[in-house]
């Protein structure tokens, strides 16, 4: 094949790197066996040298990941499996921080070159797939565990095989394939956080919690369901009320007809799972296990089939310690929350495999993950309205069950007509066909789902001392004393094209052609249902003291002394449907002269529709109906658009100042369109940053101009060096800007700022340490480095913007990621020590002369060791964050927001064959 052509001075590099970096011993031992005679050596050396490379040096693992790029027509970064396990990260987010120019915000989403978590798109197997996040279309990357990952790979500058909505970069997750002979591998572990001590907040909760789901405990009863439908979605009094005079039943008088209708409305609201007693209770070690067996079939001459299977289990006790204080007043407006998360992960996949005389391979996989968080804390804060010096405060109890799932079933085939295939069909039919085409296809399906059954919320007034600290407190008096919420969200992608090559070979030059189409359907359903339930006065205040199932218990609910009221809350556009459509056809060729000079050029064309709409489930009149009637917000609903979206790459190979040297340019014109949930002009509460979000229905794509430059140099020791630099202009960047709201809230909402503008520069390597000596030759470096410059100029559509240029949320002015590894001569130990830090980047942008928010830099310093007492077991330790380092927010030179992780530290075993 043409590119297995086109760098043969790639695999020298290796095969000169892996032969100098093995230690003496193993040479002697080499010696030894050619010693015994001509017959034997050859038998027994080449096990020696497969047992190193199976146990894996981490050296070797880092040059081939960044080897692996040499014959990619545009920029790109790829981390494979061994080092992910060997610096030991356990999701996708956790390991991209190792890429160049990538930080991790929220522990879920990346940054990639400075732009936000909308700018970078994500692929399974170079498929689209859905997203389980509430408010975002992007895949939050903590879901993905590298127990499932064989490689990850991060494309900077675009390609037009690839979707147009690329801004910062795709990452790319390539499950695990199909092994070529009989695998099996089991791993157990354990660990502990230095922020949870060992008693935790919880409360009761249902018998199948630790696997990740509810038992139906917390779901909404099928009572209260059926009387959602009786009243058509209106249970407050009067509406009850209203609603049996019009079923016929008949009261003597209106205080008759209050009376029955008050006692149904507090009878509906006992159908809550009220069970939520907060309560202190002991937590155990983080639990984790894994499993994976694979085999490869051989049938006859041309026939392979096989398979992989693997699942986990994980388990973990968090506790996390929040304070926030408001900029003005930071003594006397403080917001302090103690909470506990139990999270459990749960993983299995199946991949299959059929090949024919290397000629045609379809394979299958289907993955399935779940990613559970229950979380239960306690909020003290006060506000404009009770400040710490007057003794009074605010106490919020939260309870919160999150259960994501994602389902992905993916097909793909590769297909080429060789000698094999020709010889089957008679006649000759296809012997027209070059063996060197190649037709490739995919198609997925796949869901994610979110569940947050029965989200509760109790407001409780406090009694406090001097310091703010709390002496006695009381659930609030109002309707608002609780607020429970139901909230489910599905979203379904179907995926599928194709693409055909063909490879063309001249005298001094080769010539590749492909082209193809895709489509990608996808629909989303949000629904959310809100109640609130309170006491309006009662007739002993202790009621209102004690445990909250004994507040909101029945007694105390249909005690006619109490006068608890019941009602849904909030308005009738918390829920919303949205689907997306996308047609597309690209063509593009890569021609190489003298394996010298590459050119790669192509276009993409792409036939976008959109539509969000909000929908009331509880709306069952014309004059209320589930979806809007007028034609002018069903216009508005809608958004589509065609347009072409070129790219081009140019490369210079050679063997400047190394054995290996490559220059490349990129070009490129692309789009990142905003996400389906801002197009509606709801407000909703992001369940990241806990703030209010408005949309914006006149929300437009950006466009992005992209320019990078890369240059390559891959020495004969194995030591690699990397210069990049990148330019992006954007227009109508789509940006956060602080929307008027009260000191108690913070608001935002969804703007088109006019331009952005981020130039950059990345320096990565690797540099091996045997120059230092013989002692040192174990041991290397790799890191990376980005420096970048950021610019958005908010434009007229900002709502008074403080600053009307500055710099964009998110973007950090250097990115510093860090490794030194040690392998030991023997191969039986091998660790890494990691370093990562993000400088500042702008967290929210101020209105009315009120100062920006700025995120602090976050020094993570992480040590891992592995050791490999036989060829299949491997005994690991992790220690993480052991600089203690906390997540800091500042405005105007105050700490506004403060969280402490901890430190983390595991151990696990692994038994591989």
């Amino acid at each position: 094949m043409v590119k297995k052509e086109r760098f043969q001075r790639a695999p020298l590099v290796l095969a000169m790197a892996t032969a100098s970096s093995l230690a003496a011993g193993a040479f002697a031992q080499d010696a030894e066996l050619i010693e015994t005679g001509t017959e034997a050596a050859p038998q027994l050396s080449a096990p020696q040298i497969e047992e190193v490379m199976v146990q894996g040096r981490l050296r070797d693992s880092a040059e081939m990941l960044i080897s692996e790029r040499l014959d990619d027509e545009v920029v790109t970064d790829v981390l494979g499996s061994e080092m992910i396990g060997r610096v030991g990260d356990s999701t996708v987010a956790a390991a991209l921080r190792r890429v160049s120019g990538l930080s991790l915000v929220n522990d879920k989403f990346v940054y990639v070159r400075g732009l936000g978590e909308r700018y970078s798109s994500t692929t399974l197997n170079g498929a689209t797939v859905p997203s389980p996040d509430l408010t975002r279309n992007v895949i939050p990357l903590d879901i993905f565990p590298t127990s499932v990952v064989d490689s990850l790979a991060v494309q900077k500058s675009y390609s037009a095989d690839q979707p147009a909505t690329f801004g910062g970069g795709n990452v790319d997750i390539r499950t695990k394939s199909i092994p070529e002979d009989l695998t099996f591998a089991i791993e157990v572990g354990t660990g502990m956080n230095t922020e949870t001590d060992g008693d935790v907040l919880s409360y009761r909760g249902g018998d199948d919690d630790a696997f990740g789901t509810d038992d139906g405990t917390r779901g909404m009863a099928g009572e209260l369901d059926w009387y959602l439908e009786r009243f058509q979605g209106r249970l407050g009094v009067q509406d009850i009320r209203k609603t049996l005079e019009r079923e016929g039943v008949q009261f003597a008088s209106a205080q008759e007809a209050n009376e029955a209708a008050q006692a149904l409305n507090r009878e509906i609201a006992t159908y809550l799972n009220r069970d939520i007693a907060i309560e202190e209770d002991s937590s155990n070690p983080d639990s984790d296990i894994k499993g994976s067996v694979g085999n490869r079939f051989y049938f006859g001459d041309n026939w392979e089939l096989g398979f992989l299977a693997g699942a986990s289990h994980k388990s973990k006790w968090r506790e996390e310690q929040r304070l926030k204080r408001s900029y003005g007043f930071p003594e006397e407006r403080i917001d302090t929350q103690d909470k506990s998360t139990y999270s459990v992960d749960l993983s299995g996949n199946l991949n299959l495999g059929l090949r024919y005389a290397g000629e045609h391979e379809i394979t299958t996989s289907s993955l399935y993950l779940r990613n559970t968080d229950d979380e239960t804390a306690v909020r003290d804060y006060f506000n404009e309205n009770r400040q710490v010096s007057d003794g009074r405060g605010f106490r919020e109890y939260s309870i919160k069950y999150e259960e994501r799932d994602l389902f992905v079933n993916q097909a793909k085939g590769s297909h080429s007509i060789g000698m094999a295939t020709k010889e089957m069909v008679p006649g000759g039919v296809l012997n027209w066909v070059p063996e060197e085409a190649v037709l490739d296809w995919h198609y997925s399906e796949s869901m994610a789902a979110t569940d947050i059954p029965n989200e509760v919320n109790v407001n409780a007034d406090t009694t406090t001392d001097a310091t703010g600290e709390v002496l006695a407190s009381a659930v609030s008096v109002g309707v608002n004393g609780a607020g429970f919420r139901f909230t489910k969200l599905e979203d379904e992608v179907k995926n599928y094209g194709w693409q055909l090559t063909l490879p063309l070979e001249f005298s001094a030059s080769t010539l590749e052609l492909a082209g193809g189409f895709a489509r990608t359907e996808k629909g989303r359903t949000y629904e959310q249902a809100e109640f609130r339930l309170g006491a309006l006065s009662v007739g002993e205040p202790g009621v209102l003291q004690g445990g909250l199932d004994e507040v909101f218990s029945d007694g105390n609910i249909t005690d006619p002394d109490n006068n608890f009221v019941f009602d849904r809350a909030g308005a009738n556009n918390q829920s919303y449907i949205a689907a997306t459509l996308t047609d597309a056809a690209f063509g593009k060729f890569d021609w190489t002269l003298n394996e010298t000079l590459r050119v790669s050029a192509g276009a993409r064309w792409e036939d976008y529709s959109q539509v969000a709409l909000d929908w009331n489930p509880y709306g069952f009149t014309i004059e209320d109906p589930q979806i809007t009637m007028d034609r002018e917000e069903l216009e508005n609903a809608v958004f589509s658009e065609d347009a072409v979206y070129p790219s081009l790459s140019l490369t210079y190979m050679g063997s400047l100042w190394a054995e290996t040297f490559q220059l490349r340019f990129g070009a490129s014109k692309t789009a990142v369109r905003p996400d389906l949930r801002e197009i509606t002009d709801a407000i909703y509460i992001d369940p990241i940053t806990d703030e209010q979000i408005k949309g914006n229905p006149n929300a437009r794509p950006s466009e992005i101009s992209n320019y990078d430059i890369r240059a390559e140099w891959f020495f004969d020791n194995g030591d690699n060096l990397t210069l990049s630099a990148y330019y992006k202009d954007i227009v109508d960047p789509i940006e956060f800007f602080e929307l008027g709201s009260s000191d108690t809230n913070v608001a935002r909402e969804i703007i088109n700022a006019e331009s952005g503008e981020i130039t950059g520069f990345e320096i990565e390597g690797l540099k091996t340490m045997g120059f230092l000596g013989e002692t040192m030759d174990s041991f290397f470096v790799q890191g990376n480095i980005t420096l970048q410059e950021s610019e958005l100029v908010a434009g007229v559509e900002a709502d008074a913007p403080t600053n009307p240029f500055r710099e964009m949320t998110g973007a950090s002015d250097y990115v510093v990621n860090m490794m030194l590894g040690f392998d030991s001569p023997d191969g039986n130990h091998a660790a890494t020590l990691g370093y990562n830090v993000f400088g500042e980047r702008l967290y929210l942008a101020g209105r009315n002369g009120a100062p920006d928010a700025f995120e602090q830099p976050f020094h993570s310093l992480d040590l891992t060791y592995s050791w490999y007492p036989t060829e299949q077991m491997t005994l690991k330790a992790k220690l993480q964050n052991l600089l203690d380092e906390s997540v800091e927010i500042e405005r105007s030179s105050v700490i506004v927001y403060e969280e402490q992780p901890g430190s983390s530290f595991s151990l696990s075993a692994q038994y591989q064959f």
